[in-house]
């Protein structure tokens, strides 16, 4: 009985090899072989921290419609950051920027390279003629909802990178 077996099972699958179709049999091929010292299975995870945030940068922590939440300090309205200080900015919305307003982020030594500019809750257009004359003092401009904007100056802040922005808070928070 249990040779039968053994025979029913050996018939059953060849009749399901036949059925599929034939394939030559063939290994992936790779470029190297992985040995268990390749394998993150195999070691342990380590964390080494290489530097300690710097207590003296600004990072900013979160947003409201009336403000931001900079390095534990609650800022109200349109702020100008740095990397070691906080400005209020004397824009109301968008349309407030202009080559007088960013007469500020022009005039820092040592000069910025990037300067983010969040413009509320979307992307706005500025004028052309004021980001052309920003780009001549060598000044590179990126402009974004204030939400991506903060988040931009974060990350820049971290690689070190001589930044700076000038944010309008957004009207709508959906989580900040």
């Amino acid at each position: 009985m249990a040779a039968l077996r053994l025979l029913g099972s050996a018939v059953g699958w060849r009749l399901a090899a036949a059925a599929r179709p034939m394939y030559p049999s063939r290994q992936p091929q790779r470029g190297h072989r992985l040995t268990p010292s390749d394998d993150e299975m195999y070691q342990r995870t380590t964390i080494q921290l290489l530097e300690k945030e710097s207590p003296d940068i600004m990072y900013i922590e979160g947003y409201t419609n009336r403000g931001f939440t900079i390095s534990k300090n609650m800022v109200v309205g349109p702020c100008a950051v740095f990397s070691q200080a906080i400005l209020q900015w004397n824009v109301g919305t968008y349309e407030d920027i202009n080559a007088e307003s960013l007469a500020l982020f022009r005039l820092l030594e040592p000069k910025i390279e990037i300067l983010i500019l969040g413009t509320g809750d979307k992307v706005q257009r500025l004028d052309p003629a004021v980001l052309k004359l920003m780009r001549q003092c060598g000044i590179a401009v990126e402009v974004q909802d204030t939400p991506n904007a903060c988040a931009t100056f974060n990350f820049l802040i971290t690689e070190q990178r001589v930044t700076a922005a000038g944010l309008i808070p957004p009207t709508m928070v959906t989580g900040g």
